[in-house]
């Protein structure tokens, strides 16, 4: 299964969803995880004051997260909690290492 990502280096899972300008796409199975892809995205928590909750970006992230089970990030909203939901996108929140924490997330997926 395709998890997403948030991640400042590429080992641990230490990024705010709303600060991601890309997601790191991991296929999980078994006891490994291997990076796949990367999706660059634009910035969910950005100043736009025609669209203060700024919906459309959250539908452009999920749209760049399409075949992917969930996305785990260090921290997240609760209103991007609910519309990724809403889009088909698992949201989890979690820190440490990449793989060693995919590995434990896609037990109970």
């Amino acid at each position: 299964m395709l998890i997403a990502v948030a991640s400042k280096d590429g080992k641990e899972i230490n990024q705010h969803f709303g600060h991601a300008e890309r997601f790191l796409i991991y296929d999980v199975e078994n006891s490994n995880a291997k990076l796949v892809d990367e999706r660059k995205v634009e910035r969910y928590c950005s100043f736009d004051p025609e669209h203060p909750l700024r919906g459309h970006l959250l539908k452009s992230i999920a749209e760049a997260l399409d075949g992917c089970r969930a996305v785990v990030t260090a921290q997240m909203g609760e209103h991007p909690k609910g519309e990724l939901e809403k889009l088909g996108v698992e949201p989890f929140v979690a820190s440490g290492s990449i793989k060693m924490t995919l590995v434990e997330l896609a037990k109970i997926l």
